[in-house]
């Protein structure tokens, strides 16, 4: 060791050593210990001092022999994949979805819990652990196989002390969920906003492998989004990064929860779709909305809004454009703020496909500047229902494979 390198500096390059090896194993393998020497840059003896780590925590296992370059032929190195299993909890509005997954992210078990009105923190704590004692039953692996949970929590978040600040949709405030967890499976929890779990799903298995700079915006009942800049979640200095539903578009625009008027949110989420629509048909315009519901306007949601749109209504047709717009002029705001390369759309909207796409990609073009808006490229997530469920375990992968981030190498 050299001198003036404290004990504390040499464990955390230990660590960080032995984190990069187990994910190149984890991304390249089958890998040999001479091909992972020449892919970290570390010494061979210095991998081989690792792996023999790794082999006896059963994390990594040895498998078929190389191809030979003149010798032996190599033994080959792999991640013991289904050896081990994470949790993962999606913490929303109305459920909460608890799976498990092997360390490559393929899921095992899933259960999934309603939340009912109004819950009080009891209940609420109460249904997380249920949903994990329930997937951890169906999976059943011994519990020296989990290697930790992850939490993606509706709301404001604490992640450095595990504290859920505030849920609005739930109405519960500073609810100290890793503690609380922690304490009951015995097992080191991760937690952030959903959304940015979110992010990091698309990080490390979705649309946003590879890139540096990308924003995932999920649109459902609330807007939200999930920034990553330079590899890394962006979480701002409060833990609010990422809060573009309140955004100001429209200071005329409806109240939207938060109090405000004209947020992005009171104007594209699904409630404000579903509540344009009803004014519209208050207004005298026709929609197969109204007889589908026997005018009780209410009940109209904005997945029938879509559905109605996929029929050729134009009142559905011309709200799903207007969302567009108004996403449009929100995702014009942040390109000319953080120049993202691309931005991933996730949640029900989403689902929408072309009537809110088109009209978004127009306005985009006609309010950003012109080279962010030619730099980035606009998607959606192709991750599925799982989604919030997939970011929620990554926490725990990536505490595993990269401490120091989403996508270090």
């Amino acid at each position: 060791m050299a001198l003036g390198t404290s004990v504390g500096s040499f464990q955390r390059m230990k660590l960080q050593n032995k984190s990069n090896i187990l994910n190149m194993i984890r991304l390249q393998g089958p890998v040999s210990r001479v091909e992972m020497a020449n892919l970290t840059g570390l010494t061979p003896p210095t991998v081989t001092n690792i792996v023999a780590e790794l082999l006896e925590s059963n994390l990594v296992v040895e498998s078929e022999l190389g191809e030979s370059t003149g010798g032996r032929k190599p033994i080959m190195l792999r991640l013991n994949a289904t050896g081990f299993y994470v949790l993962g909890v999606y913490a929303g509005i109305s459920k909460v979805k608890a799976v498990s997954a092997s360390l490559d992210g393929t899921i095992r078990q899933r259960a999934v819990l309603r939340i009912p009105k109004d819950p009080s923190a009891e209940k609420f704590v109460g249904l997380v652990k249920n949903a994990l004692r329930q997937v951890m039953e169906e999976t059943g692996a011994n519990k020296d196989k989990y290697l930790g949970i992850g939490v993606g929590m509706h709301g404001l978040v604490d992640t450095e002390q595990g504290i859920s600040i505030f849920a609005p949709n739930l109405k519960l405030h500073d609810i100290p969920l890793k503690a609380l967890l922690e304490e009951e499976f015995n097992l080191p929890v991760e937690m952030e906003n959903d959304v940015r779990a979110l992010a990091l799903a698309e990080s490390w298995f979705g649309q946003g492998q590879g890139i540096a700079n990308f924003i995932c915006i999920n649109i459902a009942s609330g807007l939200g989004a999930g920034i990553v800049l330079d590899h890394k979640l962006y979480e701002g200095s409060s833990f609010t990064a990422g809060e573009i539903g309140h955004t100001t578009i429209d200071i005329d625009g409806p109240q939207c929860t938060c109090g405000n008027h004209g947020c992005l949110e009171a104007l594209a989420a699904g409630p404000a779709i579903a509540q344009r629509a009803r004014n519209r048909i208050r207004q005298g315009q026709s929609s197969l909305l109204k007889a589908w519901t026997h005018a009780n306007l209410e009940a109209i949601t904005a997945k029938m809004v879509h559905e109605a749109a996929e029929q050729g209504d134009e009142l559905a047709i011309g709200v799903l454009a207007d969302t567009g717009r108004y996403l449009g002029i929100g995702i014009a705001n942040l390109l000319n703020t953080l120049n993202p390369s691309r931005i991933i759309l996730t949640g029900g909207v989403s689902r929408a496909g072309q009537f809110v796409l088109e009209p978004l990609k127009e306005t985009v073009a006609r309010r950003a500047l012109e080279a962010p808006a030619r730099a980035v490229s606009i998607v959606t997530s192709q991750m599925g229902e799982d989604a919030s469920a997939i970011g929620a375990f990554t926490l725990v992968l990536r505490r595993i494979f990269t401490p120091l981030g989403v996508n270090e190498l």
